[in-house]
């Protein structure tokens, strides 16, 4: 394990702080709390809480970061 568990609560606390205290998002939180932190994105994604990934999705779809859901027939 990388972190223990109470510097993984820092860590999500902190995103959490970013984004009350600052105008930015949930993505550029979690990359500011990562570079405070010292480790990659790729390894600070392993510690997100369920709830913060679906903040994280829900902004990535507002951003269109996602590609569009094609499910219709384009009649």
């Amino acid at each position: 394990m990388l972190f223990s568990e109470d510097i993984q609560h820092e860590f999500i606390k902190r995103i959490e702080t970013i984004v009350i205290n600052g105008e930015i998002g949930y993505i550029d939180a979690v990359l500011v709390a990562c570079d405070e932190y010292d480790i990659e994105p790729v390894i600070g994604a392993k510690f997100l809480t369920q709830p913060i990934k679906e903040k994280l999705e829900a902004e990535g779809r507002e951003y269109n970061m996602f590609p569009k859901n094609t499910s219709k027939l384009p009649i």
